[in-house]
């Protein structure tokens, strides 16, 4: 198998929550070289241009560039700022999945970091602590809270193993990142533990509402699965023609296609069995290939 097929079998096979985290990392990664690079070279305009993705305390400034409400969270102020929220992010969805589909934990990440936001804007507006200050908001702190809330509601009870500590309750851990949230008010970047406490509260709130038959986040997921749709390439239909009783025979040969190791193939039809294979992942995912396709995929990759 060669190493861009590996490279897309990685990412055809990968969660959502995997997906999700590299592409926040991606964009952390593409700002600090640029940052770097307009350094390096004595160039200004950095900080103008990264203001267009923060979040601004300030509703008029929002109003010109809504689309912030969403950009903030795949911004981060560090490599410690992310590499936290990736952390708990990455394992709070190993968990949410087991109890949540793939596109709902979109939902309630994609909604924690609005509400997240929302509660952002409006305790600077609201708030005398606040009153005649201004600031932006950068993280996806807001969204992680929501994942992580979200499944503590579901399953309050289950273990988690944790390093040194040992078996905890996971509300326990809920808990505590909430209890520290709450603390640290007074301490500095008040906004952005308000909006953690956004998020969280969006996370109970969906998982509750679950309970009770109420999908709170499925206008989320109509909107995006329409945004999608947009970008998606219209299959032709194929032209119908008349095929003479081959049906039987046309089976046996999928069959033993599918049947034939990677071993008896010559190097030009097992690479396009592969491409083949890899294909149907994109499209229709992992669990949609048989098993003769999956030891197939297997073997080619020891081969390899």
């Amino acid at each position: 198998m060669r190493a861009s097929d590996k490279i897309r079998y990685k990412i055809n096979t990968a969660t959502v929550t995997e997906k999700l985290i590299a592409i926040i990392v991606l964009v952390f990664l593409f700002f600090g070289i640029l940052n770097t690079v307009f350094s390096l070279f004595k160039i200004s305009g950095f900080t103008a241009f990264y203001d267009w993705f923060v979040l601004p305390s300030d509703p008029a400034e929002f109003i010109l560039k809504p689309w912030t409400i969403i950009s903030y969270s795949f911004l981060h102020g560090g490599i410690w700022h992310l590499a936290s929220n990736m952390l708990i992010l990455y394992f709070s969805g190993i968990y949410f999945l087991n109890f949540f589909s793939p596109k709902r934990l979109l939902n309630y990440y994609f909604l924690g970091v609005i509400i997240g936001g929302l509660v952002f804007m409006l305790s600077y507006n609201l708030f005398p602590a606040f009153s005649g200050g201004k600031s932006y908001l950068v993280g996806a702190s807001a969204g992680v809270m929501a994942v992580l809330i979200g499944v503590a509601t579901q399953a309050p009870n289950m273990y988690v193993r944790l390093l040194i500590i040992g078996n905890v309750k996971f509300w326990w851990i809920a808990a505590t990142l909430v209890a520290i949230d709450i603390i640290q008010i007074p301490m500095g970047n008040a906004g952005g533990h308000l909006a953690h406490l956004g998020g969280a509260g969006l996370g109970y709130l969906y998982t509750t509402q679950l309970h009770k038959g109420n999908d709170i986040g499925a206008w989320w997921e109509n909107l995006m699965d329409g945004i999608a749709n947009l970008f998606k390439k219209r299959e032709k239909k194929a032209k119908m023609k008349t095929v003479h009783n081959t049906s039987k025979r046309a089976s046996k040969a999928s069959y033993a296609s599918a049947s034939r190791t990677s071993s008896t193939m010559s190097k030009s039809e097992k690479q396009q069995r592969i491409d083949s294979i890899l294909d149907k992942i994109s499209k229709s995912g992992y669990e949609s290939l048989t098993k003769a396709e999956k030891d197939f995929l297997f073997q080619a990759g020891k081969d390899d």
